[in-house]
């Protein structure tokens, strides 16, 4: 494997961390957040989950994409017909919409727009993990 290659993988892999293991994080915050009748506890989850998806998990979202995009350029003619690739990237776009839909719902909550529930919450947080446990499998098996 050529040494491009390996640090573009490196960079993928750990924006796929950075990525899904700040939105699992988040999804769990709203979750508390959600139950929470303390304006004080509301303050504080707010800020730290506006941190992790700006600060971690968005950037981690760029990360995975771009590299991946170059991952894919270094052998085009392979992995534009494989089908677990095709598989793997509608995966990735359901993660995309997932994140996209935690993060609208997150800032109308904030905003004072919506009421979020806990199972809401949880929901997403284990639609974001069953779609991150298909994307391992059709990149390992």
């Amino acid at each position: 494997m050529n040494t491009l290659i390996a640090w573009t993988l490196v960079f993928h892999i750990l924006g796929i961390v950075f990525w899904l293991g700040s939105l699992l994080v988040v999804t769990h915050l709203l979750a508390y957040d959600a139950e929470s009748d303390s304006a004080e506890v509301h303050e504080v989850l707010h800020k730290l989950e506006r941190k992790l998806f700006k600060g971690i998990a968005h950037p981690g979202a760029i990360i995975t994409v771009i590299s991946g995009a170059v991952l894919i350029s270094t052998n085009a003619h392979y992995y534009l017909h494989a089908a677990w690739l095709h598989t793997k990237l509608f995966l990735v776009v359901i993660l995309i919409v997932l994140d996209a839909i935690t993060y609208i719902r997150a800032k109308a909550f904030h905003a004072g727009k919506i009421v979020l529930r806990r199972k809401e919450c949880m929901m997403l947080h284990g639609g974001i993990a069953l779609i991150f446990i298909g994307i391992l499998i059709m990149v390992l098996i």
